[in-house]
């Protein structure tokens, strides 16, 4: 796995992991109508840059926005850091990587819930791993002959097919 597609998936499952958690204190469902002055005061500080076009968006947006500007504020500010971070490197991404990520992310709904919790168990372990050991095992997969990484994809896929 190239360093680059490492650190796409690593963007992903970050993403991912942003926005696979419930909102917290406003369940605002996507098809709810939210006005700019039903946001509470600290929803409308987080998303000033959108109070001129509120009434424009969709209401399936307002709500997103809104729950988003409800997560944002019950994060820890290590939490807004590292999605601040976080954007920062998908802001850099080519529209090609994000469309790659994008699709990705589609396909990882698609899984069965325990296949989705194998791989957010796995993805955490790898992530605790030291720099060192992370670097070591990916030089491993990148030495592999193509023949042999083609055999590893196969069995995880029987595998997934098996769950």
């Amino acid at each position: 796995m190239s360093l680059m597609r490492t650190t796409l998936f690593a963007i992903a499952l970050g993403l991912l992991s942003m926005l696979s958690r419930p909102a917290h204190s406003q369940d605002t469902q996507p098809d709810q109508e939210v006005s700019w002055a039903q946001l509470t005061k600290a929803q409308q500080r987080v998303l000033a840059n959108f109070e001129k076009q509120w009434a424009g968006l969709p209401p399936a947006r307002r709500a997103e926005l809104a729950n988003g500007a409800d997560r944002w504020i019950n994060m820890t500010p290590e939490n807004r850091a590292q999605a601040r971070q976080r954007f920062g490197r998908w802001r850099g991404l080519s529209n090609a990587e994000r469309k790659e990520i994008r699709q990705r992310y589609r396909e990882f709904q698609d899984l069965p819930r325990a296949q989705q919790r194998r791989i957010r168990n796995n993805f955490r372990r790898f992530r605790d791993l030291s720099l060192e050991r992370r670097q070591q095992l990916q030089q491993r997969w990148r030495e592999l002959p193509p023949s042999e990484r083609q055999r590893v994809r196969e069995q995880l896929q029987r595998e997934r097919r098996n769950d």
